[in-house]
């Protein structure tokens, strides 16, 4: 049995720049990660100052060295089991069979992105396939672009990436664009392709094009699909808290849940959360947790010494 002020499940931006910031105040705290980033397809990471280009493992293995400086234990393992012990105890339970304890817990697990079940559509998942302009927008520039319509958002998802190219297609079920709808894409001379996508060409080891149902093929060079998030949240649900209707845990403005001594930060409550807010609400996380920490160590002095006088 190990005992831990907290522990951090996932190692990704948010629990490990979490785990910095608990470690260089002297917390005693343990990264429980299973090594699967979201982002592993992905060559490169943008958008994160100072950090513009890098490859998310050296990313993710500099994390760790940082926390590992400070005294923070990371380790490979999964969770199997989450048990509260008292108000302000958990017992964590790994699937190796080993199991800790710790006076708080950091639910840092992310989500998972649900793709259309397109052939050869996930094979280019974060290479030429994308869902995110903002992190492969620039790198794909001035390109032929696709975008994989049918929600009711995607018609102006198609005029975010009209942004990054002149040359840009909406893909879309027949009878679905309105009037208003078809007007706005026109006048930003966005091309528009009714019919089903039946499957995404690769040529030479790239995204080539996309098929149509009728046999037409419209040469791309990338195609931005916007998917479906689902966070992985089955530890907050096991552990009781609050879950809202799309099933992200209900948190306060710092991430903590409404299980008392339970937080969560990065994509597991924020779909939204790229790598760098990801990071900063892992820090945000931590301070809360430090700070919740310091008040429970008030409370037993006080009590301790009370009892000696």
């Amino acid at each position: 049995m190990s005992d831990y002020d907290v522990i951090i499940i996932g190692g990704g931006s948010a629990g490990l720049s979490a785990a910095l910031v608990l470690s260089r105040a002297r917390r005693n705290v343990l990264v429980v990660d299973s090594g699967e980033p979201r982002n592993a397809p992905a060559a490169h990471m943008q958008g994160f100052l100072s950090r513009d280009g890098m490859p998310p493992g050296e990313f993710l293995a500099a994390g760790r060295n940082e926390v590992k400086e400070y005294g923070g234990e990371i380790l490979n393992a999964m969770v199997s089991e989450i048990v509260q012990c008292g108000e302000s105890a958990f017992s964590v339970l790994l699937a190796h069979g080993q199991r800790v304890t710790a006076r708080r817990l950091l639910i840092a697990t992310g989500l998972t992105d649900e793709l259309p079940d397109i052939p050869g559509l996930r094979e280019r998942w974060a290479r030429d396939v994308l869902h995110c302009p903002y992190c492969h927008g620039y790198e794909v520039r001035d390109q032929p672009l696709g975008v994989l319509g049918g929600s009711p958002d995607t018609v102006r998802y198609a005029q975010i990436i009209r942004q990054w190219s002149e040359d840009v297609v909406l893909f879309t079920p027949a009878d679905t664009l309105s009037v208003d709808q078809r007007s706005q894409l026109v006048a930003r001379s966005i091309g528009i392709v009714e019919g089903k996508v039946e499957r995404v060409l690769v040529e030479n080891g790239q995204l080539s094009g996309i098929q149509m149902d009728d046999g037409r093929v419209v040469p791309r060079k990338a195609l931005f699909v916007p998917p479906s998030f689902a966070p992985n949240n089955e530890l907050p649900v096991r552990l009781g808290c609050e879950i809202d209707e799309n099933g992200w845990p209900v948190t306060d403005v710092h991430g903590q849940t409404t299980i008392p001594g339970v937080w969560v930060a990065g994509n597991v409550a924020n779909p939204r959360a790229q790598v760098i807010t990801a990071a900063g609400e892992g820090s945000a996380s931590a301070i809360a947790i430090n700070a919740d920490l310091v008040d429970e160590d008030i409370r037993n002095a006080v009590r301790t010494f009370n009892l000696g006088l």
